[in-house]
């Protein structure tokens, strides 16, 4: 009675771990199903989170590629205007690498070295003999100091300022070197024309001083000639040394007025003169010259009395430069003739001066140079006289003409404009 009991217990505890162990795995897979669907929410908002990143990032890429397009573009734009002010440098750039290689040369580089562009793929015209006087030119190391070449080119001869300097070491460059080529041709030609002026200026100075120092004893030598030509009138032997006395003094005074005229200023005021007295003091004064080449002097005036505003000294020069001009061009006994009237030319009073001779004539190519200063075709002659007569003419308001034929001879006319005739 005992044991039936115990036998029901078994059993009944047997079917309760029965039921235990049924009612587990449905646990378990809810269990599952819930860590599943915990999981999928933790997947589904790290997804989300990683959508959001990625867009972001999405967003920033695009902001740093527009970025970096924008920088591209300036820098494109940067390095295209650099090119074109290094294109437009009117120095040369040459810039060549540590081992002797040419990297880049500007326009002006070519121009100035004298040299032209080959192609678009090879650009640099520059020989590599060319190069290598760049790099040996000047002393190693930065060199601003410039020195000084001689380019022969297609358009003449040009002087040439070379200087170089280094380039930092980086990652585009290695040592490179840059050459700066500067044209010096115009300063050059501009300080040797200074330096001409000032040897100009210099010697003129020393003529003037000469020319003055001369003057008053040549003065006092005229005035002694003068009185023994008087006195000696009628001794005819004697008389005829004085005479050539008198015409080398003369000629020599008109050397002297003619340095101190080519480097004075002209006076402001300037006096009324009658130009037919004038001539007629100034053939006067020649006659000594043309007794001793036995020459003769006509004149003839339209009118006794002609009024020019003048300077009687410097109007006198100009005359008497003219004549000695006829003097040397013309054989012995020939004549030179003096004509004072009207120019035809114009329908308002112009005074017109005629100079003529039948002397031997100035040659066509030689009509543009008779007055420049130091140009003469007579041994002794200081070229001076034309000069001068061009240079008070003008200062008078005048012109100077003149027409020449070879073998026959040379006419020098004078043309002023009277102010207020009619």
């Amino acid at each position: 009675m005992q044991i039936l009991p115990k036998t029901r217990q078994k059993r009944s505890g047997s079917s309760r771990g029965k039921r235990a162990t049924k009612r587990s795995p449905q646990r378990s897979l809810a269990e599952a199903f819930r860590s599943f669907t915990d999981a999928a929410g933790s997947l589904e908002t790290s997804y989300s989170l990683l959508q959001a990143e990625i867009a972001r990032l999405r967003c920033d890429l695009e902001q740093t590629n527009k970025d970096l397009t924008l920088s591209l573009d300036e820098n494109k734009r940067i390095r295209s205007y650099l090119g074109h002010i290094l294109e437009g440098l009117p120095c040369g750039v040459v810039v060549v690498d540590a081992e002797g290689r040419l990297r880049m040369a500007n326009p002006s580089a070519h121009r100035l070295l004298g040299v032209e562009p080959q192609s678009a793929n090879a650009p640099s015209g520059l020989s590599p003999e060319a190069i290598s006087r760049l790099c040996e030119a000047l002393p190693p190391g930065d060199c601003m100091a410039e020195q000084e070449w001689t380019v022969e080119g297609t358009d003449g001869r040009r002087f040439v300022a070379v200087s170089r300097a280094g380039l930092p070491a980086n990652g585009d460059s290695s040592g490179d070197w840059i050459f700066i080529l500067r044209d010096i041709t115009e300063e050059k030609k501009l300080a040797q024309e200074r330096e001409a002026r000032r040897h100009t200026q210099a010697l003129a100075e020393i003529a003037m001083l000469l020319a003055h120092e001369i003057r008053n004893p040549l003065g006092s030598l005229e005035l002694f000639a003068g009185l023994l030509a008087d006195a000696t009138e009628n001794q005819p032997a004697t008389h005829q040394w004085v005479v050539h006395m008198q015409a080398g003094l003369r000629t020599l005074a008109a050397t002297v007025n003619n340095v101190l005229q080519f480097h004075s200023q002209p006076r402001t005021e300037l006096a009324t003169v009658n130009v037919v007295r004038l001539l007629t003091e100034t053939i006067d004064f020649l006659r000594p010259l043309a007794r001793q080449k036995s020459m003769h002097i006509a004149f003839s005036a339209v009118q006794p009395e002609i009024l020019l505003p003048a300077d009687p000294h410097r109007l006198q020069q100009v005359f008497f430069n003219l004549a000695l001009n006829a003097f040397r061009a013309m054989a012995p006994a020939g004549e030179l003739q003096v004509r004072v009237g009207w120019s035809e030319d114009s329908p308002d009073r112009v005074l017109r001066i005629d100079f003529e001779d039948h002397g031997v004539g100035i040659a066509p190519e030689n009509l543009e140079k008779i007055f420049e200063v130091g140009y003469t075709t007579q041994a002794g002659s200081p070229g001076l006289g034309l000069a001068v007569s061009r240079k008070v003419v003008e200062q008078h308001g005048g012109t100077i003409q003149v027409r020449s034929a070879l073998g026959e001879g040379s006419t020098f006319s004078l043309i002023f404009p009277i102010p207020g005739a009619a």
